[in-house]
């Protein structure tokens, strides 16, 4: 059965038509052509289809298109600025070198703005853990933290002078 859904995807409205079995994931590649939105495991299990529900990172290959109504969606396209410049999150993962193949990234892309928009100081294994649902076969997750560390102290810095 098909249910219209409507929803703010990349700060931009969409309503679409949707079988209420629907995946998100489904949805936001196959519908809107968000294809920085991997089809990994399907299972909620790797994280390559991460992206984000009202600030929340969520695997979206497990939530449904119909729980999305009224929500905010937030994909790494999402992301550019007004010139389409990256975003500090992806400009660190660049250079600390945190990308090989890329089928990962998305994904941790999105958990690390996530991470990074609490503006909370988070050391190595705290930031270990918030990864630990997301599988990369690549790098071995060191230049990933690296990536994140940076991110996470530099936008900590940036908060706390603000807050002075």
């Amino acid at each position: 059965m098909l249910k219209i859904v409507q929803m703010i995807v990349n700060d931009k409205k969409v309503e679409t038509a949707v079988d209420e079995r629907e995946s998100l994931l489904e949805t936001l590649r196959n519908r809107l052509g968000l294809t920085s939105v991997k089809k990994g495991c399907e299972v909620g299990e790797c994280g390559a289809c991460t992206v984000l529900v009202d600030g929340e990172a969520i695997d979206s290959c497990i939530y449904l298109t119909v729980w999305a109504e009224g929500r905010r969606i937030m994909t790494v396209e999402g992301l550019k600025g007004p010139n389409g410049e990256l975003d500090p999150v992806q400009k660190a993962f660049v250079e600390e070198a945190a990308v090989q193949c890329g089928f990962c990234t998305p994904g941790l892309i999105m958990t690390a703005v996530e991470i990074v928009g609490t503006g909370k100081r988070y050391n190595r294994e705290e930031l270990r853990k918030m990864i630990s649902g997301h599988l990369c076969r690549c790098t071995g997750y060191e230049n990933i933290l690296n990536a994140m560390e940076r991110i996470v102290e530099e936008t900590y810095k940036a908060v706390g002078k603000e807050q002075a």
